[in-house]
């Protein structure tokens, strides 16, 4: 009978680790609050924050369950191993072992969370993408990382709501301001704040020249009350017809409303409501989700320069490469991550990547 002695102990320290980054503890005390929350006659008079208890007790729920179960089925394990020791019983190996595995590969997963060590990690996320230097290429490239983007959040689960979109003159799009929703969205997704390059043989030049193309994406998360005061008279409103992916309009009148905060050149938009007066009232929420963002990465670098730090690659540095000519490569420049399958990875394969950043992330603040 084969002694898996080891293995027991090194997955009971990884459970025992969990314990600690899901925050158990505190995540019994907090569930308790929340099913008091839930029972409260009323609760429902506000839905917005109804929704929001509810969506935190699922969560928390689903962390709690998952753990218990992990925690339960290797004691479970661990009997099945003492006994069949006992007896010397090794007909036994083949069910331990596949319960060590099956274990190991939920931690695996589970794991996952322990990188995200941002204050917002486990936010909905606001991106905008804008193409660069390339002309019709960069468009037609800003439009190919939105559909990227798009698959990606929906393999995930995640909605995506477009709240901005300007189609680009020829082909392509100029830019788009996307939501997606999600738990741990603005986690994943700050792996993709900087510029993004493609080398491609352009599709059109009637010559087949190859083109390099730049598109930049910046993310910030979405904040339920930001802690930040906008004077009105510091912003300035574009209204324009809303209009879905492809550019085709949803509407007749330019019920769409764009903001732009003059002070910092923040901007944000949005199509959904049905009238000027509800995209407006959205598009602030956002532009102050945003300005807000971009005070607190500001103080973040001052204290990482007066520390000594090295920054972070941010806005506007160069961070992964799409090479589709003459060879086939996606690589990210911070991490060193890369994958010769472009394909998969711009049909939105792109874990490999954000859990290669989280980790590259989690080791420059150490």
């Amino acid at each position: 009978m084969r002694d898996f002695t080891s293995d027991l102990r090194e997955v009971s320290q990884r459970v025992a680790e969990a314990h600690g980054y899901l925050r158990i503890d505190q995540t019994t005390v907090r569930l308790v609050e929340l099913e008091g929350e839930i029972s409260r006659p009323g609760l429902w008079d506000d839905q917005e924050l109804a929704k929001k208890v509810n969506a935190e007790y699922a969560n928390l729920r689903a962390d709690m369950d998952e753990y218990q179960s992990l925690y339960s089925h290797l004691e479970d394990l661990a009997v099945l191993h003492e006994l069949a020791r006992e007896v010397d019983d090794a007909t036994q190996e083949s069910e331990i072992e596949s319960g060590i595995e099956k274990i190991v590969s939920r931690l695996s997963i589970l794991e996952m969370r322990s990188l995200f060590t941002g204050d917002h990690d486990m936010s909905d996320v606001i991106v905008q993408i804008n193409a660069k230097d390339g002309g019709v290429d960069a468009q037609d490239w800003a439009e190919l990382l939105l559909r990227m983007y798009t698959r990606w959040a929906e393999r995930r689960g995640f909605n995506v709501e477009i709240n901005d979109l300007s189609p680009g003159a020829e082909a392509g799009i100029m830019s788009a301001e996307f939501t997606i929703s999600g738990r741990y969205a603005y986690g994943l997704m700050t792996s993709e704040r900087g510029t993004h390059r493609l080398v491609r043989i352009s599709p059109f030049d009637n010559q087949g020249r190859r083109q390099t193309s730049f598109a930049t994406v910046q993310v910030w998360p979405v904040m339920d009350d930001p802690d930040v005061e906008i004077n009105e008279s510091d912003i300035r409103m574009e209204v324009f017809r809303a209009s879905g992916a492809g550019g085709q309009h949803v509407n007749k009148t330019s019920s769409a409303v764009r903001l732009i905060h003059e002070p910092t050149g923040a901007v944000a938009s949005s199509q959904e409501g049905r009238s000027q007066l509800q995209n407006r009232e959205s598009a602030l929420t956002r532009l102050k989700a945003i300005v807000a963002a971009q005070i607190e990465e500001e103080h973040e670098a001052e204290l990482g320069r007066i520390a000594g730090k090295t920054a972070q690659v941010g806005w506007g540095s160069q961070i992964r490469s799409y090479v589709l000519q003459p060879y086939q490569m996606v690589k990210d420049l911070r991490t060193e991550v890369e994958s010769g399958n472009v394909a998969v990875v711009l049909d939105g394969d792109l874990n490999m990547f954000m859990e290669g950043y989280l980790r590259w992330r989690r080791s420059q603040s150490e």
